[in-house]
């Protein structure tokens, strides 16, 4: 008996209204193994699937082999563009293309200039990641993505180095406190520019609504209300979404660095701190995406009053975003 569901196109083959499913998706999402995928592999894929939408399926082809191959097409093709997307800035480039930037973030003994440059890269590939596979379905001017990565740039570098020189002028503690201290910092600096994205490329939400929809998908209306939580929802996910990735290491790092093996050889320090940034950053972040359903829904007596009366339905859903 096969593991794979029926097959449905623009689906995921996993339950999303559960954590295990949608953990399980995100490994999906973010598996770097599609990077190899070679362009004739590619374009099989894409003539299957549209073999499957048009009804004139070979015989023989399996609810695996099309799965598989929308999970090719999703993490090479944008779904609005129809465009590839460059390998670094897909989502199945993030964790081997990000691991060396978050490994430079939580390095130790960084000077002011190191510390502008990992924040200033770290925000640059963000901000690439997320305009390569934003939603073009609606067109937005490129002058809102800048905005926000401008936001973020600045608001990550204010805080990582306003930090760093409030440790270094705390007399009351030791070197080796200011030391372990230091390497805590790239997570609040990350989390606060992390929101101050959000909300620069999502503020006209809060003035324009966004969609509700009923149970069966249909859109019931426009709430400015819904657009509230939203941003409120997405911005906890984006705080939630690097602690892992940006408070283990460290708290790893300090207990290894006191074994001997780590005392004697030095050396060995960078690669071990390497292994253990990778491990984080490739467990905890499907983790921490999977904390939060994409949908949220929300009771139709809390949006406004003429969309409540739009509808029959007590719960209504809207995309949160990520």
């Amino acid at each position: 008996m096969s593991d794979y569901p029926p097959f449905q196109y623009g689906k995921s083959r996993f339950n999303q209204d559960t954590f295990r499913g949608r953990f399980r998706h995100f490994l999906d999402v973010i598996d770097p193994s599609t990077l190899f995928v070679s362009e004739k592999r590619l374009q099989d894929c894409i003539k299957l699937l549209d073999s499957f939408r048009q009804g004139t399926l070979p015989p023989g082809v399996t609810d695996a082999e099309l799965w598989e191959a929308q999970k090719i097409k999703q993490a090479i093709i944008h779904p609005d563009t129809g465009e590839k997307i460059l390998m670094p800035f897909r989502m199945s480039g993030f964790v081997p293309f990000g691991t060396p930037v978050v490994i430079g973030l939580l390095l130790p003994n960084q000077t002011m200039a190191t510390t502008i440059f990992w924040q200033w890269l770290n925000q640059s590939h963000n901000a690439c990641v997320n305009y390569s596979n934003r939603n073009a379905t609606k067109p937005a001017p490129f002058s809102k993505f800048f905005q926000g990565y401008l936001g973020a740039v600045t608001s990550a570098v204010s805080i990582a180095v306003g930090l760093n020189v409030l440790i270094q002028k705390a007399d009351r503690l030791s070197p080796t406190t200011k030391l372990l201290v230091q390497r805590f910092i790239p997570f609040p600096a990350v989390a606060s520019a992390n929101i101050c994205n959000v909300v620069l490329m999502r503020h006209t939400e809060l003035s324009d609504g966004i969609d509700v929809l009923d149970d069966s998908g249909k859109v019931v209306g426009t709430s400015k209300i819904a657009a509230r939580h939203a941003l409120l929802e997405t911005a906890l996910t984006r705080v939630v979404m690097p602690m892992p990735i940006m408070v283990l290491p460290p708290m790893v790092m300090a207990v290894l660095e006191k074994l001997p093996l780590l005392q004697r050889r030095r050396r060995l320090v960078l690669p071990v701190h390497s292994l253990v940034c990778l491990a984080a950053f490739g467990l905890a972040l499907p983790l921490a995406i999977s904390l939060f359903p994409q949908m949220s829904q929300i009771s139709a007596n809390q949006l406004e009053p003429e969309i409540a009366a739009a509808t029959d339905c007590q719960i209504l859903t809207y995309n949160k975003g990520l």
